[in-house]
């Protein structure tokens, strides 16, 4: 858990996706009087007076949905559900009390998470009154707004804020993790499963030449050298037109849900095989989801006398050159060579990923950044300036920048100053999230580059 974070859900055609623009400021979900638009999660970043929250667009619960897509919606819903320490539970106030908003509350009632019920399109007073009635949905009296007429937006916002827990607690929570969990992802037959069976010394998943025998994600906890972890057994995934049963669909959706669940992704190959399609669909997933990574080779044996380690790195390289940070190990599951080391190493990956840096040691090392190479002049012949950096958030280490305009920052620029925060702090080997915001008037008003003149 990065940030503490907010999931906005409800019936189709609440508003619940005008909430999300009008909370973020800017046009980023579609908003359209369709039923179904929102079918993808959308999440975006927000901070109020210092504390910093993710809020997260979900699709309409209950949805028919035009195109088929009901199970993909309904997953992504699940997933929205899964990872809130708030639900934002969004009405209409001019529809009143529907059937299936009473249907969404039950459901809502059945999960552990705090409920945060909205009455949206609230556009006066006397919508304000006729809310009243969503009262006997039982998540108490409703926070009214109207995201169209940008009516009580801060009282939503503290309303938010008041349930969710302190970033504080959300590290409290995190530093009592017990044990890593990795997971174990890839195409079919990659020697996922016998992998597992290596390392536990026992046969806890079923092995079989037949591609596709694990059907769902199973958890096994075992111990090596005193420490106990978890390793996550995935279904193997194939291409998207090849999904054909609802076993392959629920398995490729559970594949992606351990992925934002583990702490780290061993994204194996066979050694045998040429990298697909489906291999870079799911490298693309996990660096969507900033999750740390390791290249794992498997079959290694089968090779060893044919090719040197260092072409299948370069293979890897040339394939994914975006993670060219991300380690490779070349490893032989039927036998266990190289996989404690692997293990070792993907303990290390656990580790960096939940460092902190203080506050004054990240101004340093970006002051000298901006010193050594200033950004570049803005369409408005005006340098962007940086005020001050922070750390707000592990797994993923997120950096914070306050600057005066940051959309001057250049795509280069910005992995400009991510290769020196990887190159200068303990992430050298995991995703670092950067984000960019806009400075307030309570902030410095003298730039990092200009404190050193």
């Amino acid at each position: 858990m990065a940030l503490p974070q907010v999931s906005i859900v409800g019936r189709p055609n609440v508003g619940k996706s005008s909430i999300f623009n009008w909370l973020v400021g800017r046009r980023l979900a579609i908003v359209d009087d369709m039923a179904g638009v929102t079918r993808d999660r959308m999440t975006h970043m927000l901070e109020d007076e210092g504390r910093y929250f993710e809020i997260v667009d979900t699709g309409g619960i209950g949805i028919n949905d035009v195109d088929e897509l009901d199970e993909e919606i309904e997953a992504q819903i699940n997933i929205g559900i899964e990872g809130a320490d708030v639900l934002m539970f969004v009405v209409d106030v001019k529809d009143g009390r529907t059937s299936l908003d009473e249907r969404v509350a039950k459901r809502l009632r059945e999960t552990d998470k705090p409920v945060l019920l909205v009455a949206n399109k609230c556009d006066g007073e006397n919508w304000e009154v006729e809310s009243n009635d969503f009262f006997a949905l039982g998540f108490g009296q409703p926070v009214v707004c109207s995201a169209k007429n940008n009516r009580r937006r801060q009282g939503l916002v503290d309303a938010m804020l008041e349930r969710l827990p302190t970033q504080e607690e959300v590290d409290q929570r995190d530093t009592k993790k017990p044990e890593m969990k990795f997971a174990l992802v890839g195409r079919r037959n990659v020697g996922k499963s016998t992998f597992i069976n290596t390392l536990v010394k026992q046969e806890r998943m079923i092995v079989s030449e037949v591609a596709g025998t694990t059907r769902d994600s199973v958890d096994v906890r075992f111990e090596l050298d005193g420490k106990t972890m978890v390793a996550i057994d995935t279904p193997g995934l194939r291409r998207g037109k090849s999904v054909r049963t609802d076993i392959d669909f629920y398995g490729t959706h559970r594949a992606h849900r351990t992925i934002r669940h583990a702490d780290v992704i061993l994204m194996m190959f066979d050694c045998s095989k040429r990298i697909s399609k489906v291999d870079r669909q799911l490298v693309s997933y996990i660096e969507q989801n900033y999750k740390p990574c390791i290249f794992v080779i498997n079959k290694w044996d089968l090779m060893a006398e044919h090719m040197e380690t260092g072409r299948w790195a370069d293979y890897i390289h040339d394939n994914f050159s975006t993670l060219w940070n991300a380690p490779i190990a070349f490893v032989t599951g039927q036998t266990g060579q190289n996989c404690k080391r692997l293990l070792n190493h993907a303990q290390m990956l656990f580790k960096q990923s939940r460092t902190r840096v203080g506050t004054p040691k990240l101004n340093r090392i970006i002051k000298q950044a901006l010193v050594k190479h200033a950004p570049p002049m803005a369409t408005n012949k005006k340098r962007p300036k940086i005020y001050y950096a922070a750390q707000i958030g592990i797994e993923p280490p997120t950096i914070m920048l306050k600057c005066n305009n940051p959309g001057a920052f250049s795509k280069t620029y910005q992995k400009y100053l991510l290769g020196v925060l990887r190159d200068s702090l303990d992430f050298g080997e995991v995703p670092i999230r950067m984000v960019l915001e806009k400075r307030s008037s309570a902030d410095p008003h003298e730039s990092l580059e200009e404190s050193v003149r």
